[in-house]
């Protein structure tokens, strides 16, 4: 089984942070929860701010099924889904809390 540019980059940045794959999910999804806020919500949390997140998770998971098919012949569709929920629901349910007011909503202060 070869392993694509995408995946040897993928392991080589698993390697280099030390973490699991699991987990770098978890931060890209939160990172770019936070940077969308600050820069696209300007401060504010809306739902708006999901869609770089969702498109984040959606899109290495397109690519991990394209290398899943090519490499083991077949798409290794919990893997992904696994991979897609990882990233994006922490981000969601910080999300869904600040709309049902159970976390204020005030302007970031940088």
């Amino acid at each position: 089984m070869a392993t694509s540019d995408y995946q040897h980059l993928k392991l080589q940045i698993v390697d280099l942070i030390g973490l699991s794959k699991d987990a770098i999910h978890i931060y890209i999804g939160l990172s770019l929860l936070l940077l969308t806020v600050i820069f696209w919500g300007k401060g504010r949390v809306t739902f708006t701010c999901l869609i770089p997140v969702f498109i984040a998770a959606l899109g290495m998971e397109v690519m991990d099924l394209y290398d899943d098919y090519y490499s083991v012949g077949f798409f290794r569709w919990f893997n992904s889904f696994h991979d897609v929920v990882n990233t994006s629901l922490w981000p969601t349910i910080i999300v869904v809390l600040v709309k049902l007011k159970y976390i204020e909503n005030s302007k970031l202060r940088l």
